[in-house]
């Protein structure tokens, strides 16, 4: 076997397979419209026969440009964090970008200064982050990159550049469709107080309540897994038949677990209490019953995080304003129904 099949294919071989020069091999990989058809095709056909992979650090060094954006994470064994990490690197391939990933235990000044270093060293050329907490975003802003760097899942009301769900709106859409099913109160189950998304969920909660003049009921809360649900599950049982009718809860994961302890006390569901989770995991659908809850669009999320963060390294004309704010989506299933309608047991 000789030394040039021991080694993988150079452009220049593939310039000298295909009787092109080394240029015009460059300019097909650069889709650069001065080749004539017939040379792009036979360069392509070429390129797929010898399995060429061109070069990253030589077209860097050529370039100064890496194409090579970082991400930094944090929680990603929950679902929204998990969804929008996938959604980000699945829209960076799609413009042509490489993602180097650096996952954390916790976002802070420390960690993030390290996380931050690492993906200097690797090249990249901007950076997004998924900023859930308080304490994050707080490290986020206070911190000094030497390229840009964009929020995403932050919630609202932040500095930098940004895009997320709406929260609040999602809250309220929940609390609304319980209201206008006839439920006289809503009770809430929140997320952790350091989570921002959380917040957001209880303030669009709280809005509609009070703008329908009433009171909101005591606030739980929970840390997103479905034990904490079960045990805040417990507690609402000792409402049932003093007024609690509807509980809006934080996340799907927290819903499962305020199902089974309902279920569990006799409470039926939705003639008893009505049921809204948030983030429409894919289980949802599956719930015995199957859960009304609010959508993110994650895919969205992470489209727009890396059009923001491309329209900043690649100085483009500015297209949404930040922070770009995703609607979510109210999707009713049989854990709810008409509170006047509950006696006769007529389905939403």
């Amino acid at each position: 076997m000789s030394p040039s099949q021991l080694r993988p294919p150079t452009m220049a071989d593939v310039a000298r397979r295909a009787g092109v020069s080394h240029q015009t091999v460059s300019r097909v990989l650069g889709d650069h419209p001065n080749v004539r058809e017939e040379t792009r095709a036979r360069v392509l056909h070429v390129i797929e026969e010898m399995g060429y992979r061109r070069n990253s650090s030589a077209r860097a060094l050529a370039t100064r440009r890496t194409r090579t954006l970082g991400v930094i994470a944090s929680d990603t064994t929950l679902y929204g964090p998990a969804s929008t990490l996938f959604a980000l690197e699945e829209a960076a391939r799609a413009e042509g970008y490489f993602v180097s990933t650096v996952s954390l235990r916790e976002l802070t000044m420390a960690t993030l200064s390290e996380a931050l270093d690492h993906l200097s060293d690797g090249g990249v050329e901007g950076v997004v982050a998924i900023a859930p907490q308080r304490s994050a975003v707080e490290a986020l802003a206070e911190f000094r990159s030497p390229f840009p760097v964009v929020v995403v899942g932050s919630g609202q009301g932040i500095d930098i550049p940004s895009v997320g769900v709406d929260q609040r709106l999602g809250g309220r859409l929940a609390t609304r469709h319980l209201l206008a099913a006839g439920h006289r109160r809503v009770w809430h189950l929140a997320g952790p107080e350091e989570w921002l998304e959380a917040a957001d969920r209880a303030a669009g909660w709280r809005a509609t309540l009070e703008a329908a003049d009433i009171e909101p009921p005591l606030l739980l809360r929970g840390d997103w897994s479905p034990l904490s649900g079960y045990r805040a599950g417990q507690e609402l049982v000792d409402w049932v038949g003093r007024g609690l009718t509807a509980v809006f809860v934080a996340n799907d994961q927290m819903a499962l677990g305020v199902l089974r302890a309902l279920r569990e006390a006799g409470v039926r569901i939705p003639q008893d209490v009505a049921v809204v989770g948030f983030d429409d995991i894919p289980e949802s659908e599956y719930f015995p019953p199957p859960l009304t809850t609010v959508r993110q669009d994650f895919s969205a999320v992470g489209k727009q995080g890396i059009v923001l963060l491309l329209e900043i390294i690649e100085d483009r004309p500015p297209g949404t304003p930040s922070p770009v704010a995703i609607e979510p989506q109210l999707v009713a299933r049989a854990s709810t129904f008409p509170h006047a309608a509950r006696s006769e047991g007529a389905p939403l």
